[in-house]
């Protein structure tokens, strides 16, 4: 697998390809820790914070991914411009201090209102990782290397609820955030000592008005950068809807509170294990055949589910089970999919990995909530939303490329010059 971080102009450090790899997915671990190590926590956070409503604790999960969407745009262009380091190191140092507001937080509306600001300033790791995994891969090497980052990343949800009750034994949901500001200290130690500049000089943008609304509306125009977006939108609306139900599904559904770091880590890990298998057969089978087979299997497999649970023949067996193939299609889907919108995108990584952020979580957060308000004590809502965002998911996928669907191993994509994304 190639790996270009000697190519890069300029000095300073030159970390090997697992460190780099390990170093990204730890920075896209500070999102997964301030999500899913929240999950058990919510019923204390919501007794602390005298919530009236059970259902609007999911807010604490909502509120984060919306957080998440607002400030892409903000991050992306200032990427392109400054430089990847420096941003991202002004990102997580705002992130150790929302976490902060959230752990002293005293009352549910300041809650709120912080894990916004820590989502919104925890963006620039979603943008940058992507954008630097761009600026040194192309085509199947980068969704290798993707795929290994989010192999590591995936460790990070089964570990997460686990963490998130080991700490309850012995501390407040409040030692939860100061954890996490500590653990946003530590990356941005790393990242910085250890972490180079990739940003290409000839991809450097200027931040005029003109120029980085081209660059948006390149982004938006270019087919595949806006098919595949919006079919992970879909996507990645059912992980959301998964997270911000699964702990009410768990403990009233099934009325399994205590099981809850089990269940979570069952589901979770055969995510790990399918990002480790795509880094293996991407290269050997392509982007398009795996990732257009994973939407499809996401597409079988949901629907199933639907039907065990329409039938009355769902357990907390079966639902483990089936959801955990679900989100095995999920990794398989989202991994190749996002790689194939950044396909043509170097010339404008970071605005358009900021583009292409905004909309899936913002879309991604809308959908997930509406599903998980649904929720009436059954499991059934649930399993009505994750078909819908499947069925959705493959349509979009089928409108995207429907003469190249399950294409083999592809060439390089045609790649934006930086003359040519500047003058679209």
């Amino acid at each position: 697998m190639p790996f270009n971080l000697e190519k890069l102009p300029g000095s300073g450090p030159r970390p090997g390809p697992r460190e780099t790899i390990v170093m990204l997915a730890g920075l896209m671990a500070l999102n997964a820790l301030a999500i899913d190590a929240m999950i058990p926590a919510l019923p204390e956070i919501g007794r602390t914070l005298h919530v009236a409503h059970e259902n609007d604790q999911q807010l604490v999960v909502v509120a984060y991914f919306l957080g998440f969407a607002s400030t892409q745009l903000l991050w992306g262009p200032l990427a392109d411009r400054y430089g990847r380091k420096p941003i991202l190191a002004a990102g997580v140092t705002l992130y150790m201090a929302f976490a902060l507001l959230c752990g002293l937080a005293g009352s549910f509306p300041l809650l709120i209102a912080g894990r916004v600001a820590m989502g919104a300033s925890a963006a620039v790791t979603r943008v940058l990782v992507v954008a630097m995994v761009r600026d040194l891969f192309q085509g199947e090497a980068m969704a290798r290397v993707m795929s290994l980052v989010f192999m590591v990343f995936m460790i990070v949800p089964v570990l997460a609820p686990s963490v998130g009750q080991f700490i309850l034994l012995f501390g407040s949901w409040r030692t939860i955030f100061l954890l996490l500001a500590a653990y946003g200290l530590t990356m941005l130690t790393w990242s910085w000592f250890r972490l180079p500049e990739t940003l290409h000089p000839e991809y450097r943008r200027s931040l005029d008005l003109k120029e980085i609304g081209s660059a948006i509306a390149t982004t938006a125009k270019e087919p595949l950068s806006r098919g595949y977006t919006l079919a992970l939108t879909a996507t990645f609306g059912a992980l959301v809807a998964y997270i911000s139900s699964i702990q009410q599904i768990i403990a009233e559904a099934f009325g399994n509170p205590q099981i809850l770091a089990v269940a979570f880590g069952a589901i979770a890990a055969p995510m790990a294990l399918a990002s480790w298998t795509n880094a293996k057969v991407v290269g050997r089978f392509g982007l398009r055949r795996v990732g257009h087979g994973a939407s499809v299997a996401f597409f079988i497999v949901t629907l199933t589910h639907l039907l065990v649970g329409a039938t009355g023949h769902e357990s907390l067996v079966s639902f483990i089970v089936l959801q955990s193939l679900t989100m095995m299609c999920f990794s398989f889907a989202s991994s190749n999919l996002s790689t194939l919108a950044m396909d043509r995108m170097a010339a404008i990584a970071g605005t358009a990995s900021s583009v292409q952020g905004v909309v899936g979580t913002v879309g991604a957060a809308l959908i997930g909530y509406l599903i998980g308000q649904a929720f009436d004590g059954t499991v059934m809502p649930f399993l009505w939303g994750m078909a819908g965002c499947a069925v959705a998911g493959l349509a979009l996928v089928i409108l995207t490329e429907p003469k190249r669907l399950f294409a083999g191993p592809s060439a390089v994509g045609q790649q934006l010059e930086p003359h040519a994304a500047a003058e679209a």
